[in-house]
């Protein structure tokens, strides 16, 4: 049960998503499913395959400003076995890595899913990207595990600043397979939709984030860094 503003972010984000508004009801349709300046989005894993692009599909579908990375120093993906990876730099193409993996053996990586996610993913842009060689300025950094976050920190904190606008840095643990990406990429874009509908984002993610963390079981972890 929810209550007082956090609850109240809910309402607003969910009547949003209807198209409708919390004090009209869903028949409503006045209020904009986004606001006219959506948030800069980037979501960010370790190898931008699955998690980040199962989050950067959903949120580009719901109309955000969104890019997605990872923070390894190479691209890993499954191989035959845990310990042979199939690795890959961040130059390396969607496409490239499906026609690898293809002429390797079909069977096993249409089997596991793989195939099926580079094929969304070169649906979605040509190759991963490495968030440590992005200059570009977000809003709102969501990460998906603890220590992709403790690198984008890390990462930010090293930068220069120049511009001293606030970015505001989250992490949610997902486990990297296809179900738990699905699961943890609607709870991302949930949070989205909460944090655009704010009336003043600076004051009231904590409270938020508190909400989130009641209704999901998961824990969130949160900062700021400054460009």
């Amino acid at each position: 049960m929810t209550s007082g503003r956090g609850g109240r972010h809910l309402a607003r984000a969910e009547a949003a998503r209807l198209g409708g508004s919390p004090e009209a009801g869903v028949a409503d349709g006045a209020a904009a499913a986004m606001p006219s300046s959506p948030l800069r989005v980037a979501v960010v894993c370790s190898s931008n395959q699955n998690r980040s692009m199962e989050a950067h599909n959903i949120l580009s579908k719901r109309g955000f400003s969104v890019r997605s990375f990872g923070t390894g120093t190479h691209v890993k993906l499954p191989g035959p076995a845990p310990d042979k990876p199939n690795v890959y730099d961040f130059k390396t193409t969607y496409d490239q890595m499906y026609n690898d993996l293809l002429r390797k053996d079909k069977e096993l990586y249409t089997q596991n899913g793989i195939l099926h996610m580079l094929d969304r993913n070169k649906r979605i842009k040509p190759r991963p990207e490495r968030f440590q060689n992005c200059k570009d300025l977000f809003d709102l950094i969501l990460t998906c595990e603890e220590r992709v976050y403790d690198q984008v920190v890390e990462d930010l904190n090293s930068r220069e600043q120049e511009t001293c606008q606030p970015v505001h840095v989250i992490n949610v643990d997902i486990q990297d397979n296809h179900e738990e990406a699905t699961l943890g990429a609607f709870l991302i874009c949930e949070l989205c939709q909460c944090i655009q509908h704010t009336e003043d984002m600076e004051n009231e993610i904590d409270e938020l984030l508190q909400e989130f963390e009641e209704k999901s079981g998961r824990t969130f972890l949160h900062t700021v860094c400054f460009y």
